[in-house]
């Protein structure tokens, strides 16, 4: 035989010389939860080792992340029930956990990169994306609540802003809002392609953010449907997104594929909480080993995502399988 692949495994030198597919801390964005109060830091149950931090919790946490190199967070608040309403009032008013602890993170932390959640759930009443009306989500009455959200992110110095609530004309609504106060550097990383997914539950769990009637199909897209998702995307890109994201991640491999081989901008992929939950249980049981947790990550990589966000992140710094 003339050709023998396996002549290129045969040692690790050999192997690592010819890896095709690398993840470095560059590309990864570790999501992070924020209460209110002070030193709590309050595990996730359904999501061993993710913790909900206050504050001051939240800058130690960071700070040892940028010690290791990681150097992305993705922010998410969980919202007293007392404070939630129709509209979502408190996730723009002054004063907020939220736009408190992104001040914070970027006073203490300029080199960090600050992304931040944009959608009406976490603060809403009805736990819904959008103003709820006799049971259906408004679409252009919600863009304006997005636009004071996304402008008081900005404000507080948000890097990236990323609108995750499939809202149609959202990215050119918050574009046209954030330009039009000075704000052209802030960058948008669009939920371009986001699903209507059974793999959110552990992180409805750690916000409290599940819809209290009803469920998100009218917004988010059919786990069965493919050609949707770039028309989402050309959608998204016109109207001035900078990054595109696909989410979940590992169910939608294609997705990211389709979107990469499609669209120039780059492409995000959340490695979302379910995803994270249910490798945790496996290896937690001896099932599958902590190899598997590499090898979710490359396949992300492998497939065109440019940056991960996954609750992975620091833990596979720390244990030396990505630098």
């Amino acid at each position: 035989m003339l050709q023998r692949p396996r002549r290129n495994r045969k040692s690790a030198v050999i192997r690592d010389m010819i890896q095709e597919t690398h993840i470095s801390a560059s590309n990864l964005i570790f999501p992070l939860f924020i209460v209110d109060g002070e030193n709590q830091k309050v595990e996730v149950k359904s999501m061993p080792g993710i913790y909900r931090y206050s504050i001051d919790n939240l800058l130690r946490e960071v700070d040892s992340c940028m010690n290791i190199g990681l150097k992305a967070f993705d922010l998410f608040p969980a919202v007293e029930e007392s404070l939630k309403d129709k509209y979502a009032t408190e996730s723009y008013r002054e004063g907020t956990l939220y736009l408190r602890a992104i001040e914070e993170v970027k006073k203490n932390f300029p080199e960090a990169c600050v992304v931040t959640d944009v959608a009406m759930d976490p603060y809403s009443s009805d736990g819904h994306d959008g103003i709820v009306e006799n049971g259906e989500i408004l679409n252009d009455e919600t863009l304006e609540v997005l636009g004071k959200m996304a402008l008081a992110h900005a404000q507080k110095g948000a890097d990236i802003i990323a609108p995750s609530d499939m809202m149609d004309g959202r990215i050119g609504y918050i574009r046209n809002i954030l330009d039009e106060n000075g704000f052209t550097n802030v960058s948008l990383m669009s939920y371009t392609a986001k699903y209507a997914s059974a793999f959110y539950g552990p992180f409805r769990d750690a916000l409290g953010s599940a819809p209290k009637k009803g469920d998100k199909k009218s917004y988010q897209m059919n786990p069965a449907n493919t050609r949707e998702a770039l028309i989402e995307a050309q959608l998204d890109m016109e109207e001035g997104a900078d990054f595109l994201m696909v989410k979940p991640g590992l169910p939608y491999l294609d997705i990211i594929k389709l979107l990469n081989d499609n669209f120039d901008l780059p492409i995000a992929a959340y490695n979302v909480s379910g995803e994270y939950a249910m490798l945790k249980a496996a290896i937690a049981n001896g099932w599958l080993s902590e190899a598997a947790i590499m090898e979710t990550l490359l396949s992300f990589k492998r497939a065109g995502a440019t940056s991960i966000l996954t609750y992975h992140a620091k833990e596979a710094i720390e244990k030396g399988w990505i630098k």
